[in-house]
């Protein structure tokens, strides 16, 4: 399937030619920086999440500290996420005039400083503003973690150095899940918060302080204009909205399953306590491995065999949860978020390959359909727990995964009827 920027066929397991800039310029494995560039990206992912969801464990809390319900302490979390999928687009704009470094260095210390300061809100409201500012904020590090990548790596090692910054997303993810927990126990959510705060802090030193320079990067233009047709070539290009639909539908179930894990386990046969429902988060280790190891997947087995294989993974984990065993359930979800990581370290770094021009745009509007599968699989998941238990949210996860397959087998045949197109066309055959 062609390329909007290049024309040439792709599919997802054969994607678009590299970018034009000379390799000889780019990092790789064994060439000087690409280390330093690796851990700093790494740095910035686990930053990043650990911020976006530091509250999410700490609603009971919250909620019992400023007497709100349930549903009103929640939008300490869906605010930052909602605020991240608005202005991801935005803000990628504003990277490729000023370049991936520059934004990702200003996300981060805005992003951690409102951190430092989230522990001090005195009311509800003020803890929601300010976690809608925080993730404003860190809108500008994914898209534009993704473009920097595209830009300053050699093609054969993009994917695993996607993974890696993935990773730092899981690691994140699962500090500001299960730390935060646990500091709270001892000394309350605003300490909790705090200690995210600071560890954002060293982070952010050790990104500014480890990036390497960019030596590919060309200034874009900032014109609505120009965006606005940067977006719709995206948007036109049928590869790429295949990869954002696959990138969407990964993170329904992935969100569908972790929203309402909690009441599976504290529910009946299991009954387990709060603190070790908390604990279960330990399992997004699982995904910095699987998203690191999303290179060498994709080097055996194609980009189509290694979406093929998270998606077996991730149906394999599914069904193994509908039994009433903590231990079965436990590695359920030790798949799933293996299946999980791998797909989406493939498929974003799919995009990144594919947008030739306007990247960070490219992995922007990823990033948007990310984020609205999050939501979308958090909101139908509870339905549907709250109507047919868990096998309702693991049939939702199912069909998912089904969606998944139906995308990436469309893509195989609409590549194969192009390739067939010339030949026919040689022959004299009329289409």
């Amino acid at each position: 399937m062609p390329s909007a920027s290049t024309g040439a066929p792709t599919t997802v397991g054969a994607l678009s030619s590299p970018s034009p800039e000379p390799t000889s310029s780019r990092l790789a494995p064994g060439v000087p920086g690409y280390r330093r560039m690796s851990f700093a990206l790494f740095t910035a992912g686990v930053a990043t999440f650990a911020l976006l969801y530091s509250t999410q464990a700490l609603l009971p809390a919250v909620s019992d500290d400023f007497g709100v319900t349930a549903s009103a302490a929640s939008w300490t979390v869906s605010a930052a996420t909602g605020a991240l999928a608005l202005c991801v687009l935005p803000l990628s704009a504003l990277s490729e005039r000023f370049g991936r470094v520059r934004l990702m260095t200003v996300s981060l210390v805005v992003a951690t400083v409102l951190g430092l300061l989230v522990p001090f809100a005195p009311g509800p409201e003020w803890l929601v503003a300010l976690r809608a500012v925080q993730g404003a904020a860190l809108a500008g590090i994914p898209a534009s973690a993704m473009a920097y990548l595209a830009e300053e790596v050699r093609p054969k090692a993009l994917v695993a150095a996607i993974g890696l910054f993935v990773a730092g997303n899981s690691i994140g993810g699962m500090s500001g899940r299960i730390v935060t927990g646990w500091v709270a126990q001892l000394w309350g959510w605003r300490a909790a918060l705090a200690a995210v705060g600071l560890m954002a802090v060293v982070c952010t030193v050790a990104f500014r302080l480890l990036l390497p320079k960019a030596r590919n990067f060309t200034p874009g233009s900032l014109n609505p204009s120009a965006l606005a047709r940067t977006v719709r070539g995206h948007l036109s290009d049928p590869l790429l909205m295949r990869l954002y639909g696959i990138g969407a539908l990964f993170m329904t179930v992935f969100g569908a399953v972790y929203t309402v894990i909690g009441y599976r386990l504290v529910g009946a046969p299991f009954g387990l306590p709060q603190g070790v429902v908390g604990s279960v988060f330990l399992v997004y280790l699982v995904g910095t491995v699987s998203s690191a190891a999303a290179g060498s997947l994709v080097g055996r087995l194609g980009r189509r065999g290694a979406l093929y294989l998270a998606v077996g993974t991730t149906t394999a984990g599914l069904l193994l949860s509908l039994a009433d065993s903590l231990t079965a359930v436990l590695a359920g979800l030790v798949l799933i978020t293996a299946g999980f990581f791998a797909g989406h370290a493939v498929a974003s770094s799919s995009v990144s390959r594919t947008a030739t021009t306007g990247r960070a745009q490219a992995s922007a509007l990823y990033q948007s359909a990310y984020y609205l599968g999050s939501s979308a699989g958090g909101t139908l998941g509870a339905v549907a727990f709250h109507s047919g238990g868990w096998a309702g949210t693991v049939l939702l996860g199912l069909l998912a995964v089904l969606g998944v397959v139906s995308i990436t087998l469309y893509g195989s045949y609409a590549a194969r009827a192009r390739e067939r197109r010339p030949v026919l066309s040689a022959a004299g055959v009329r289409h």
